[in-house]
C-alpha cells in the first residue's frame, strides 16, 4: 500500500524509530495512496528534521492519542472515519510492540491527520471538479505546516479543533446531523405515503392518520419547536386545522408554498427518508467547507436551491425573503462578490440571447409587443447606437443572427422592477425587483435567466444602506421616476451559493430539492 509497504529493517535502524528510518522509508516510496501525495509527508517530516511526531523514544506519545481521538470525530463533521484509517490506527495502537508496526503507526497517523486537516479546512473534494458552476475560491491551506506548528506549539488539541468552519450555518448543520443520526440509530418506521389527488384543508382521506404520524415524526426528528402542535395519536381521517398548520410549517421548511395543500411536491418531501436527509446535510456541510473562513460582519447569503435570501448582521438573521432564480437551462452559478451600487428606476439593456430567444417570438406573434412593453430598438452603427422604429422592421424575417439592441424604459412594466443591486461578476448577474410578484407564490421558483429576483427589494435596500429611514428615502427617490445611481461608501459582501439543506437560528432544519442536480454530482465523487 504505497508508503506502508515497509522496507526491511537493517541492523542500523532495527531498534529505533529515528530520523534516518523515516527518511529512508519516505525516499523509497513512490506514493502514499490515492488520497495524499508523498510530497506532503516529506514536507511535514522535513520541517521536523525527520523526527517522529507520534513516537518518542520508541514509545507512544500523548499526542498520538489526541490525533486518533480527533480522527474519530470525522463522522461528526459529515465525513467518513474509514477514509482516515481509523480502524487500522486503533489496531496498530494496540499492536505496536514491533518496530515495523511502530513505523507504520507513525506514518499512517501522519497521513490520516494531514488528510483530515486538509478536508476540514478546505473541503474533501475539489469544488471546481465536482461542480463546474461553483466559482468561489476554496481556501488555501498547507496541512503539513499547520500540523507542525500545532505540535511544536504544544496546542495540538485546540489546533485540530479549530480546523472545521466556525460559521453559525455550519455548526447548526453539524448539530442537526447528530440529531438525525441518533434517531436513525434508534430505528425509524418510515412508511411511504402513497399518491393521492390533491388533499385540501377540511377534506377527509384514509391517509390522514399516516400524514399526522409522519409530520409528528419529522418535527421530532428535526428538533422543531412546533412538533407538539400535532398529535400522532389522533386517528381521525379529517384534514383538520391542527394538521393543516403543521403541514404549512413543514412546507415552509422545505421550500414549498405554505398553502396547506398536499400535492406531489409536498408528498415527495414527506417521503424523504432520514438517511436521504443525512446525505443531504453531509453534502451541504462539504459546500460550507469550500467557503472562505470569514464571511464578514454584515453580508448577504443567497441560497439558490432554497429560493431565499438572508441578510446577516453579526451572526443574526435580520432579513429573509423569497427569491426567483435561473431556469434549468440558464442556471444561476455559485460565486461571491461585493455590492457596490444600486440603480433606481433602471433601464433594462436586454441581453442578446434573451432578445433573440425570448422576446423576438413574442414580437413576431404580436406586432405591438415591443411598443406595449416600452422596449426600444437600436442598431449599432460603428459603435454609435441609433434608434429605429420597430414598426418598420419585418420581424418574421429576423432569425438567429439578431442584429438589433433592445432597451426597455423604466416603469411599471420594466422587467427589473424599480431597483437593481449591482456587484462585479463575469456572469452579468445582479439582484433586482420584478413586476411579476405572483411568481413568489410558486413552490419551484426557476423563472429567470440567471439573475435573482427579489420579494422585498426596498427592505433589502434599507439593510444594505444601513442608515435610518434608508428604505423610506429610497422609496421617495423611486417615486420621482428618475433613474438614480446610489453608490455605497462601503461595499457589502454577497455569497450566492447552492444549499439544499440548512438550519435557521431556532434550530429548525430546512431541506430543498436538488433543482440543478448539483447534489448528485457531489454524491458521485464523494461516494456517500
Amino acid at each position: 500500500m504505497g508508503i506502508f509497504c515497509l522496507l526491511p529493517a537493517t541492523a542500523k535502524n532495527l531498534s529505533s524509530i529515528n530520523a534516518e528510518a523515516l527518511q529512508n522509508q519516505l525516499n523509497n516510496s513512490s506514493s502514499v495512496s490515492n488520497e495524499i501525495d508523498v510530497a506532503i509527508l516529506k514536507h511535514f517530516y522535513a520541517m521536523r528534521g525527520y523526527r517522529p511526531a507520534w513516537i518518542q523514544n520508541d514509545k507512544l506519545s500523548p499526542e498520538l492519542d489526541i490525533a486518533i481521538a480527533f480522527i474519530a470525530t470525522a463522522e461528526q463533521e459529515g465525513l467518513d472515519s474509514k477514509d482516515y484509517q481509523l480502524e487500522q490506527l486503533l489496531h496498530l495502537r494496540k499492536q505496536s510492540s514491533e518496530y515495523s508496526l511502530l513505523l507504520e503507526l507513525e506514518l499512517r497517523t501522519t497521513q490520516s491527520i494531514l488528510m483530515l486537516a486538509r478536508d476540514l479546512r478546505r473541503g474533501r473534494l475539489i469544488a471546481s471538479e465536482v461542480d463546474p458552476d461553483w466559482h468561489i475560491r476554496q481556501p488555501k491551506f498547507d496541512p503539513a505546516a499547520y500540523l507542525q506548528k500545532a505540535i511544536t506549539s504544544g496546542n495540538l488539541k485546540s489546533s485540530l479543533a479549530d480546523l472545521p468552519p466556525k460559521t453559525q450555518e455550519y455548526q447548526l448543520m453539524k448539530q442537526a446531523l447528530a440529531k438525525l443520526r441518533k434517531l436513525v440509530k434508534r430505528g425509524v418506521n418510515w412508511t411511504m405515503i402513497p399518491e393521492t389527488p390533491l388533499i385540501r384543508p377540511n377534506m377527509n382521506h384514509a391517509i390522514i392518520p399516516l400524514l399526522r404520524s409522519r409530520i409528528a415524526q419529522i418535527f421530532a426528528m428535526h428538533g422543531n419547536s412546533s412538533y407538539d402542535i400535532v398529535s400522532s395519536e389522533n386517528g381521525s381521517e379529517k384534514y383538520d386545522s391542527e394538521l393543516v398548520n403543521a403541514i404549512k410549517i413543514f412546507q415552509e421548511q422545505h421550500g414549498l408554498n405554505a398553502d396547506g395543500v398536499i400535492g406531489p411536491n409536498t408528498r415527495a418531501a414527506l417521503n424523504k427518508t432520514p438517511e436521504q436527509k443525512i446525505r443531504q446535510l453531509r453534502i451541504n456541510m462539504e459546500r460550507l467547507r469550500w467557503m472562505p473562513r470569514e464571511l464578514g460582519d454584515r453580508y448577504l447569503l443567497v441560497n439558490i436551491a432554497g429560493f431565499r435570501l438572508t441578510a446577516i448582521e453579526y451572526g443574526k438573521h435580520v432579513l429573509n425573503m423569497r427569491i426567483i432564480v435561473g431556469r434549468d437551462y440558464r442556471s444561476t452559478p455559485s460565486f461571491n462578490s461585493r455590492i457596490s451600487h444600486l440603480i433606481l428606476n433602471p433601464y433594462w439593456n436586454v441581453p442578446n440571447s434573451i432578445a433573440q430567444q425570448d422576446l423576438l417570438p413574442k414580437q413576431q406573434n404580436n406586432s405591438n409587443f415591443f411598443t406595449s412593453q416600452k422596449i426600444r430598438v437600436y442598431v449599432n452603427n460603428a459603435g454609435h447606437y441609433e434608434e429605429i422604429d420597430s414598426d418598420l422592421i419585418n420581424w418574421h424575417a429576423v432569425g438567429k443572427n439578431f442584429p438589433y439592441v433592445l432597451r426597455q424604459e423604466p416603469g411599471e412594466k420594466n422587467a427589473l422592477g424599480t431597483i437593481k443591486f449591482m456587484f462585479a461578476n463575469r456572469f452579468s448577474i445582479y439582484l433586482h425587483d420584478t413586476p411579476s410578484k405572483q411568481l413568489f407564490q410558486k413552490d419551484i421558483r426557476m423563472f429567470s435567466s440567471g439573475c435573482i429576483r427579489l420579494e422585498k427589494p426596498l427592505q433589502l435596500a434599507g439593510f444594505i444602506l444601513n442608515e435610518p429611514n434608508a428604505a423610506t428615502d429610497i422609496g421617495d427617490k423611486i417615486e420621482s421616476g428618475k433613474t438614480i445611481t446610489v453608490n455605497l461608501s462601503k461595499h457589502l459582501p454577497i455569497y450566492l451559493i447552492y444549499l439544499t439543506a440548512w438550519v435557521d437560528e431556532t434550530n429548525n432544519i430546512y431541506f430543498a430539492s436538488d433543482i440543478y442536480g448539483r447534489d448528485k454530482r457531489i454524491l458521485k465523487y464523494a461516494r456517500w
